[in-house]
């Protein structure tokens, strides 16, 4: 990485255009970016969804800014000419508000056909809930991933908002943009993608469905392998008060991680046994909390034993494997996730710093063929 965003990266040369909103649009816009693409986010005037200042955001990182009225003609106008000349538009607004202030799908594949126009909602362009407001959570509890996060007999924790707004949410939208991108190229036609996070959300619990059918997987929460039921795959507190992340699931490993903190062939041999998992559970929890956190990581970390030290915010960008492999970066003094996955040919370059909104109005306007200050003086940015 060195370089200003754009320069480098395999999406290098891509222009997107991204209506300014919260959650994965955001965040959907920082991957295109991260990876080279030319995104200009525009914002709307006077609005902020985030608690952040705008340069200490870094799901705006990566790309230049232009604050449009929206609600406006001659901004519409504008959007459309940008339009003109771009790859994709992402858009995060609930359904018919984009057709009902003339920058929705028809208009502006009529002025681009090559457009892909990427739509991000909770629930869905259409259906009975398609206009209902939501969340992360909601969106999630709709999926039936949201019943199965939890310790057995408590209510579902949620886990932060990744399973919505990021995994089914941003992760998706950028999946399906690529995907429309790659058929673009054999039909030279763009489309509209669909993305909705309860849909995104479903589509992640597909190999747990599979086992549901089965016969395999308890709709119960907590009482499997995967969700802290199986008592060598969970997290157990030490004797400092941190926790340690064991996920010794196949017998070579468990056997490894018994030997490694002393625990009984016979525990090794009924590591399966449902009836012998109270008896493990409790001497793992004991084991466990004879020993600081920092003690088990000298002990465990690197080996087969899958066992390592639950880190927080503040501890995770200093681990020697993140710090050697650069996986976090400072931007604006703000220390944050580096650009990811990497490229052997064309890896990109490091995200240019978040942009206040409107500082690119006049370089983005000029470059359109515009005029910055006849648009300004009309009220168009805002």
């Amino acid at each position: 990485m060195g370089q200003e965003n754009g320069a480098r990266g395999p999406l290098g040369g891509l222009r997107v255009l991204e209506l300014a909103g919260i959650g994965p649009g955001p965040f959907a816009a920082m991957l295109l970016a991260d990876l080279g693409a030319e995104v200009i986010r525009i914002d709307r005037p006077g609005e902020s969804a985030s608690r952040l200042p705008p340069e200490r955001d870094p799901t705006r990182r990566g790309r230049r800014n232009l604050v449009l009225d929206l609600k406006r003609a001659d901004a519409v106008a504008v959007l459309l000419r940008l339009v003109e000349t771009a790859d994709v538009l992402i858009e995060g607004f609930r359904p018919g508000v984009a057709e009902r202030l003339g920058f929705g799908p028809e208009p502006c594949l009529e002025r681009n056909p090559r457009l892909v126009y990427g739509r991000m909602t909770g629930f869905g362009q259409d259906g009975p809930l398609a206009q209902a407001a939501g969340h992360d959570l909601t969106y999630i509890a709709l999926a039936g991933a949201l019943h199965g996060i939890g310790r057995a007999g408590e209510a579902p924790v949620p886990p932060l908002n990744l399973v919505g707004d990021y995994g089914g949410g941003a992760m998706f939208l950028i999946f399906g943009v690529l995907a429309a991108l790659f058929e673009r190229g054999r039909s030279g036609r763009g489309q509209v993608v669909d993305a909705a996070m309860a849909e995104g959300a479903a589509l992640l619990m597909t190999p747990f469905y599979g086992l549901f059918a089965a016969g395999l997987w308890s709709d119960a929460r907590g009482e499997n392998l995967l969700d802290g039921g199986a008592p060598f795959y969970d997290s157990y507190r030490t004797a400092d008060g941190g926790y340690l992340a064991i996920a010794a699931l196949e017998p070579k490993f468990f056997a490894e991680l018994a030997r490694l903190i002393g625990l009984s062939d016979e525990d090794v041999r009924r590591q399966y046994d449902r009836a012998h998992w109270p008896a493990l559970r409790a001497r793992m929890a004991a084991t466990v909390a004879g020993k600081t956190r920092a003690e088990w990581v000298a002990r465990l970390e690197g080996s087969d034993a899958c066992a390592h030290g639950v880190l927080a915010l503040a501890e995770a960008p200093h681990h020697p494997h993140n710090a050697a492999r650069r996986s976090f970066i400072e931007i604006n003094g703000v220390t944050q996730p580096a650009p990811a996955p990497r490229f052997s040919r064309t890896p990109p370059a490091t995200p240019r710093p978040p942009a206040p909104p409107g500082a690119d109005d006049d370089a983005i306007l000029t470059e359109a063929g515009l005029d910055p200050a006849a648009l300004r003086a009309a009220g168009v940015l805002g």
